[in-house]
């Protein structure tokens, strides 16, 4: 049998492999690992849907597969002595097609009796007739012809997949890089999954968003002095203070007051769509490229709570070991290059979101407290956002209200 990539999740279609774990002749069990993939930016396990044996493996590290492509071959009746087959494999939870097959086709419409509508459910209908989607175009799966969201969704990503195919996959039509021999010798190098997803996600994100960049800065030097103070009492708990940590908990009140900030717009429907979490996404720089694992319900957590999870997240992007659920359902992001350097930047926003806060190194200078000049310590603060649905003035407000809070931090949120 043909072992294929199923189907990787909601909007998930393909991914590159980056560890193949079996070989030629090994015995496998029903739903072991054969290959890690890196899809979205995080790697997933990829389980056999039977028992066997391998006897082929058609793919490397390094390979792009996408939904369908066939990973390797499996002989299930030499696992099982020769004669009966091994277990059934399991069903996926939606149809493993490939991509190409997923917009509309011609001569399969949603029913099989001539002249009438496709069986739909009145959501389905509804959300088909706000989208301007002729349900007959929609390729059904579900018992007796019937349309479901799931078969909506296909077809509006299968429409999605050919657009960007046409423009190079970004939106814009994309044009080869042609070798000058005035640049000397040149070495090419395939994109990596993630670069590929980056560069897709960033050009969307800028193309579609207007950004606007708020500048500020806040004087940390009585929160570095708060940080010193406890350092001890949170080792001895096996935990590190962290600017970034201090940044969260006082984002928390900011974000709470000003929850355009925390929200979304959804320009389909003419909506804003405003969410309780806050789930704040951290901007983990490695070797691999940029991540974004995400910190859920910050207002609910201690600093040393967020502390533990800061620490934990990074290292775990670092060696490529977050999970998909670990990068999705963020809500606002920090991306903090103080630890490498540099002053003010202009981050882009991590669309669907609304904004971003770009933190940038603490340098000390001199400053004036109760009219004296004495050297203080200035943190660079860039609050990248949304126009659409976030004015200048919010957003003024919002960055005024986050100095604030860094300048006077409560010695109470500290303390263990």
């Amino acid at each position: 049998m043909d072992v294929k990539l199923p189907q990787l999740g909601e909007g998930s279609d393909s991914g590159e492999v980056v560890g193949i774990l079996v070989a030629v002749g090994d015995v496998v069990e029903l739903d072991q690992t054969v290959i890690e993939l890196e899809n979205a930016k995080a790697v997933a396990p990829i389980p056999s849907p039977a028992a066997g044996t391998v006897t082929a493996i058609l793919v490397e590290v390094g390979s792009s597969l996408s939904v369908g492509d066939v990973i390797l071959k499996l002989d299930s009746k030499v696992a099982t002595g020769g004669s009966a087959p091994g277990p059934a494999a399991k069903l996926p939870t939606q149809p493993t097609v490939k991509p190409e097959i997923i917009a509309p086709v011609p001569g399969k419409p949603g029913t099989s009796i001539p002249g009438l509508p496709p069986a739909a459910s009145p959501t389905v209908r509804r959300y088909a007739r706000d989208l301007g989607i002729d349900l007959n175009d929609v390729v059904a799966t579900e018992r007796g012809g019937r349309v479901g969201m799931g078969d909506l969704r296909n077809y509006i990503q299968g429409l999605i997949g050919q657009s960007r195919a046409a423009k190079g996959g970004t939106g814009v039509v994309a044009e080869p890089i042609i070798d000058s021999p005035g640049w000397g010798e040149v070495t090419r190098k395939p994109l990596s999954g993630i670069r590929k997803v980056i560069a897709e996600r960033m050009t969307r994100s800028w193309t579609t968003i207007p950004h606007v960049t708020q500048f500020d800065e806040a004087d940390i030097t009585n929160l570095l002095a708060l940080s010193k103070k406890h350092a001890a009492a949170y080792a001895k708990q096996k935990k590190k203070l962290t600017l970034t940590g201090f940044i969260l908990r006082a984002l928390v009140p900011c974000l709470q007051e000003h929850a355009i900030l925390n929200a979304s717009i959804d320009t389909v429907r003419g909506e804003l769509v405003y969410k309780s979490a806050l789930n704040v996404g951290i901007a983990v720089d490695s070797e691999h490229g940029l991540t974004v694992p995400v910190i859920r319900q910050v207002g609910e957590k201690s600093l040393l709570e967020l502390s533990e999870a800061l620490v934990t997240l990074a290292e775990r992007a670092r060696q490529r070991q977050t999970t998909a659920d670990e990068m999705k359902d963020g809500t606002f992001t920090i991306s903090n290059q103080g630890g490498i350097g540099g002053g003010h930047f202009t981050p882009i926003v991590n669309a669907p979101e609304a904004a971003i806060l770009g933190v940038g190194r603490g340098k000390k200078r001199p400053g004036i407290v109760d009219g004296k000049i004495e050297p203080r310590v200035f943190l660079p603060l860039c609050l990248s956002y949304d126009h659409r649905l976030i004015d200048g003035g919010t957003a003024a407000r919002f960055i005024t209200q986050l100095v604030a809070q860094l300048e006077n931090f409560s010695e109470d949120s500290v303390q263990l």
